[in-house]
């Protein structure tokens, strides 16, 4: 069966950290193709809930919201019986969620890297490997399944002062071209690196900073959060695209210099 970005249906996608911000973007995207959604929230219950009310009136498909901590792998376990028990099936995996925590290197001691390390690199990988069966059997039913991980440019470029942070992304894009490697033939896995898409913390997108910062852009402006919602559900359908790492930054990447 060919699934296009425009015809999902039929299909269950689960979107980490979509209760709000960019992953509640990516899960309205996935929706709005035909994708029935479990939106996962680690301590957000009402906007997590909010979000699956509100993805399943404009959109006509089943929605789902379920709780884990994905610092826990047990919990993480617990996630996917209950997709398994409550969905049925899972056909697309968006790894979304993330921690954002910046320090200076000399200043993040063992605990603070494992923290960082084990919600942006393991958590990814341990809910790639409890999805894997799920993930096949849908593959099975029609033809693909797929898993996006969502990393940023700290992976591939030095950001000052986000040294773990960003050896986790560096790590979450290497952990989508081993994945890719081995969950071929049926299981696509790739990655979508976002630039400048909200703003930061005390800004907004009308925000002389904010257009400032996308006016250094090759491109000339930010981007939204619709825009990575585009890219996760074309790579969710694009049957011959595995281990791809997709840059929906403008062009931020070709600048090759630390962070903004």
């Amino acid at each position: 069966m060919v699934v296009s970005a425009d015809n999902l249906r039929d299909t269950v996608a689960l979107v980490t950290g979509s209760a709000h911000r960019l992953g509640s973007a990516i899960a309205a995207r996935l929706a709005a193709a035909g994708c029935d959604i479990v939106v996962h929230y680690g301590g957000s219950r009402s906007e997590a809930e909010a979000t699956a009310l509100r993805i399943r009136r404009a959109h006509a498909v089943q929605t789902w919201a379920l709780q884990a901590d994905l610092a826990d792998p047990a919990s993480i376990d617990r996630l996917f019986e209950a997709v398994a028990a409550t969905c049925g099936r899972l056909d697309v995996l968006v790894n979304s969620a993330s921690s954002f925590v910046g320090a200076p290197l000399s200043e993040v001691d063992a605990s603070a890297w494992d923290r960082v390390q084990a919600v942006n690199v393991r958590a990814p990988h341990l809910c790639i490997r409890r999805a894997a069966p799920l993930l096949e059997a849908a593959a099975a039913d029609r033809g693909t399944a797929a898993v996006i991980n969502v990393a940023d440019l700290s992976g591939v470029v030095p950001w000052r002062d986000f040294g773990a942070h960003g050896v986790s992304k560096a790590g979450l894009l290497h952990l989508t071209r081993c994945a890719a490697l081995e969950m071929a033939p049926r299981v696509r896995v790739n990655a979508v690196v976002p630039g400048a898409i909200l703003p930061p913390p005390g800004e907004t997108a009308d925000s002389a900073a904010w257009r400032a910062i996308g006016e250094r852009m090759p491109l000339g402006r930010p981007g939204r959060p619709e825009d990575i919602g585009d890219a996760v559900a074309f790579l969710a359908a694009a049957q011959f695209v595995t281990g791809e790492i997709l840059f929906v930054d403008g062009g931020e990447h070709l600048f090759g210099s630390t962070k903004r």
